[in-house]
């Protein structure tokens, strides 16, 4: 299991639902620490930043007793600068396993593309990062999943580039969780006279995979646009995580481009696992 976790929190409503509700859970499966963090954005606050200190260190601090009530090892941090880039380097700094960013909504990717700290973080860090997928009901918020359960049905979504093996790390830390996972590829490449071979050969490699992290995996190859059959599937397999790789740090580039990556944290409903391939 991802062991150091580390959670930034803006205090919005979204961020302590997540906070009381979510992260707890998976402390039962296996999490040992959780650093929480805010940033105060300079840019916002400029010379008040500094004054602001001390007061969301106590913010914080109420919302960590309450989690080390419930036996949960908590650290925590404020930093003032520009958020995704201190949320980047205190992810390095701790040597976290894995970053935790909620959103809710049916237009999110289209806020983090406008230049919110999720999209940034994303292109900045070189830590896993889940994004949690919530809808609004009434005046609470829901996860398609028990956050306790998260890692029981994971989509893996390989491409054989290598990408694939990072991918392949990151899975390998939640391998004891895994119930019933999907290894998926998807062709779309290739003349047509090359289908059939090409096909044979993403179950080899499929094979392969499985045989590395050491989990008994469905291996599936299909045929069709990557985006939309790695959700597709995910919904047919009944998946409680999409597991997908992003390649380098100019996602802004692959996000005009309209890469899978995007496509999938921009259409999923389910939450996502974003693995950092550098």
């Amino acid at each position: 299991m991802f062991e150091k976790i580390l959670y930034p929190t803006d205090f919005s409503d979204i961020s302590l639902h997540t906070l009381r509700n979510c992260v707890p859970g998976l402390f039962e499966i296996g999490a040992q620490e959780v650093h929480l963090l805010h940033v105060i954005d300079i840019t916002v606050a400029e010379l008040q930043a500094f004054e602001l200190e001390e007061v969301y260190k106590n913010k914080l601090e109420e919302l960590a007793k309450t989690l080390r009530e419930k036996g949960i090892n908590v650290k925590t941090s404020i930093r003032i600068g520009i958020p995704a880039i201190e949320i980047a380097e205190e992810a390095e700094s701790i040597g976290a396993d894995l970053i935790i960013s909620p959103s809710v909504g049916e237009n999110v990717w289209r806020q983090m593309f406008l230049g919110s700290t999720a999209s940034n973080l994303v292109r900045a860090t070189k830590r896993p990062v889940l994004l949690l997928k919530y809808s609004k009901k009434d005046d609470s918020f829901e996860l398609p999943v028990e956050c306790s359960e998260l890692f029981k049905r994971p989509l893996v979504a390989l491409d054989f580039s290598e990408c694939s093996e990072k991918i392949t790390e990151a899975v390998t830390k939640f391998k004891e969780l895994i119930e019933k996972g999907v290894l998926l590829h998807s062709v779309d490449y290739g003349k047509i006279e090359e289908l059939e071979g090409n096909i044979e050969a993403a179950k080899k490699r499929l094979d392969e995979i499985a045989g590395k992290i050491g989990v008994e995996f469905k291996k599936e190859v299909m045929v069709g646009t990557a985006s939309q059959t790695i959700i597709g599937t995910a919904l047919a397999k009944k998946a409680t995580l999409i597991v997908i790789g992003k390649k380098g740090r100019s996602i802004i580039k692959e996000l005009i481009l309209g890469s899978t990556a995007e496509r999938v944290i921009r259409d999923s409903k389910l939450p996502v696992l974003l693995v950092p391939c550098e």
